[in-house]
């Protein structure tokens, strides 16, 4: 089962306004949501999150998710190659499912499945 391609990146951040400035200035775009626990832009067909104290969530560093179209499948899938789950599916909103896993080398990658 492929893939629609890494269409979402997360980044863990400590000082929400001072990325959101950063972030807003490379994207040259303001973001389309702005919340104090999640800023998101949409630019070129990605979207860019930011997520405050994303470190105490367990963010190591940026995650990539890649967008699938069954969430479960796609896990069994990588676990049976050898990859462990992290964070097992989670509703974050409208239906959208995220769930992360770790490749061998411990590298934390995500996968996202909108409603159908």
């Amino acid at each position: 089962m492929s893939t629609q391609g890494i269409k979402t990146v997360l980044h863990p951040v400590t000082d929400l306004a001072a990325a959101k400035a950063v972030y807003t200035a490379l994207l040259g775009t303001e973001p389309q949501a702005d919340a104090p626990y999640y800023v998101g832009y949409d630019v070129e067909g990605q979207h860019i999150g930011l997520v405050p104290n994303g470190a105490q969530q367990g963010m190591t560093g940026p995650v990539s998710y890649w967008h699938v179209t069954d969430i479960e499948a796609k896990l069994a899938e990588v676990t049976a190659a050898g990859a462990k789950v992290k964070d097992e599916p989670k509703d974050v909103g409208n239906g959208r499912l995220v769930a992360t896993f770790t490749d061998a080398d411990g590298n934390v990658l995500g996968v996202l499945q909108d409603p159908a």
